[in-house]
């Protein structure tokens, strides 16, 4: 029975097997079975397990091959919540942390905004090498939060999204809620590929931190689960503010390079120039959310090759 299931796992179907069980509900489980060791002792376990039969035995892993991938399918249906979560969308119950943590976030924007105002003023080649990097940072961190203070999160991950959110709405009027939806379905595949990437990573370690956070809940059989859960949590969010900053770039990438696929699939023409773009992405907008500007020009059908 035991070299029947090996040869099993030698073939291709162990390779899908081996490729859901590395995941993080099997560090999870693993735990869970350390911790259960840690307070019950090896020897009773291990003592019980060889009493059963070989048939149970080998039950008794497949079922926990089962629930390691079960559950790791199950915990993917949360990676939505938990982002939002971590973004700063939090229940009524903590409105007055959210809005301290939002304030606490547009003074630390204002403050940053003001040096950089400072900086830029003497001009790059005034820059001392320090004032030089500290000016480049400066610069990353301001075009990368919100540009308004009632757009702040209180959070940095919601931040860095929000931020993004508003980009394309501000520089070409396009509305990135209502867009993107259109916008995807018209985008190469080369570029589909690397925002599903990216997008990929980020819903990695948003899924490492909500099986972090679960993992306390080994807290009740051994006291080192925290020990283990914490610093594995934060290493999550750090993880997850570096693969959102790649994802909000491509995002922005994406409408700075493809927006005239949207114009020229709905027929629309083509803004003449950067400074009237914004007024046609907002009636743009409009049209696809609620109903035609009376002042948008009649459909205008692309020239034929």
């Amino acid at each position: 029975m035991y070299s029947k299931f090996l040869e099993g796992m030698t073939g291709k179907v162990s390779e899908q097997w081996v490729t859901n069980l590395l995941t993080p509900a099997f560090a999870f489980w693993l735990g869970g079975l350390a911790a259960c060791v840690y307070r019950l002792g090896w020897a009773p376990l291990k003592t019980w397990a060889l009493q059963q039969p070989q048939p149970v035995q080998v039950g008794l892993l497949i079922v926990g091959l089962i629930v390691i991938v079960t559950s790791s399918s199950v915990a993917q249906k949360f990676d939505r919540p938990m982002l939002r979560f971590l973004e700063g969308y939090w229940p009524r119950w903590m409105k007055h942390l959210r809005h301290n943590r939002t304030q606490r976030y547009v003074n630390q924007w204002q403050q940053q905004q003001q040096r950089w105002g400072t900086l830029y003023a003497k001009g790059e080649a005034a820059l001392s090498a320090e004032e030089l990097n500290e000016y480049a940072q400066l610069d990353w961190l301001v075009m990368h939060s919100p540009s308004q203070p009632n757009q702040f999160m209180p959070t940095r991950l919601g931040n860095l999204l929000r931020a993004s959110e508003y980009r394309s709405k501000e520089r070409y009027g396009l509305d990135a809620v209502v867009c993107w939806p259109r916008l995807w379905l018209l985008l190469p595949d080369s570029t589909r590929k690397e925002l599903q990437e990216a997008r990929a990573a980020l819903n990695t370690a948003v899924r490492i931190g909500f099986w972090s956070l679960l993992f306390l809940v080994w807290t009740l059989l051994a006291w080192w689960a925290p020990l283990l859960a914490l610093p594995v949590a934060w290493f999550s969010y750090r993880m997850a503010l570096s693969a959102a900053a790649v994802y909000v770039d491509l995002l922005e990438a994406t409408f700075d390079v493809h927006r005239h696929l949207l114009y020229q699939s709905l027929r629309i023409k083509l803004p003449k120039n950067p400074i009237k773009e914004a007024e046609d992405g907002k009636k743009l907008t409009q049209y696809l959310w609620r109903e035609p500007d009376p002042t948008m020009p009649d459909f205008h059908d692309p020239p034929k090759s």
